[in-house]
């Protein structure tokens, strides 16, 4: 009966899945310790959910969306642990299975984001964001005679993946304007011009497109558009 009470403690506190593999279940107090260190914050959440609040720092992959999300978490890196969480637990639990069954390390916020809020956890709201008009837009592509758009969002994985390449795109080219767009609230630009994956860049050149591309894109890819 002892051994079967040190049992139950230790399920509280470690998922086991099938074979060796575990994922961690922390609550609120060391899951915010755990953040402090050099990690990767996931919110597994959708869209939705994530605008009406969210940990600081945290992409974004909806688990809902299967398709999406492995598309997504395939910019996450593996040599990181992955610190994932939803609302109340039940959708976090199956992703983090997931990710631990691709190689990463995983530690799941037990009750989720709920738990976080009852622990008086500081959370980060959508802000009211006012729509980008096509009128400005357009008047935005004439910075430059090279105009790249880059239409992303900070919580999206490739989207991070991403900075390094952009920032030693525009350390080549000087003379190319890049001006990045909040995917996840210029909805009506994303619908006139088409955006339907993040990241997605736009080249333009004297107000017109002339490239564009999506997804996790290699530099010289962009210097080849460029020339």
């Amino acid at each position: 009966m002892k051994s079967l009470k040190i049992g139950w403690v230790i399920c509280l506190s470690v998922y086991c899945l099938s074979g060796e593999a575990q994922i961690q279940q922390i609550d609120a107090n060391i899951f915010e310790q755990r953040l402090s260190g050099d990690v990767q914050l996931l919110d597994v959440r959708t869209p939705e959910e994530f605008n009406q609040g969210h940990l600081k720092d945290a992409m974004l992959a909806d688990w809902k969306e299967k398709e999406e999300f492995e598309r997504r978490v395939e910019a996450i890196d593996k040599d990181k642990p992955v610190l994932v969480y939803c609302l109340s637990g039940g959708r976090s639990l199956q992703a983090a299975e997931y990710l631990n069954n691709k190689g990463f390390e995983v530690i799941e916020l037990k009750g989720g984001i709920n738990a976080w809020k009852q622990a008086d956890k500081a959370i980060q709201g959508a802000e009211k964001v006012v729509e980008i008009s096509e009128d400005s837009y357009v008047a935005m592509l004439q910075s430059a005679e090279y105009v790249l758009i880059n239409f992303g969002a900070s919580w999206c994985p490739p989207c991070r993946k991403m900075e390094p390449v952009l920032e030693a795109l525009q350390q080549e080219h000087t003379e190319l304007s890049i001006i990045d767009i909040d995917a996840g609230t210029q909805t009506a630009l994303m619908k006139s011009h088409e955006i339907v994956e993040m990241p997605t860049y736009i080249l333009y050149k004297n107000g017109n497109e002339i490239w564009r591309t999506s997804g996790v894109t290699e530099l010289r890819k962009f210097t080849e558009a460029l020339q």
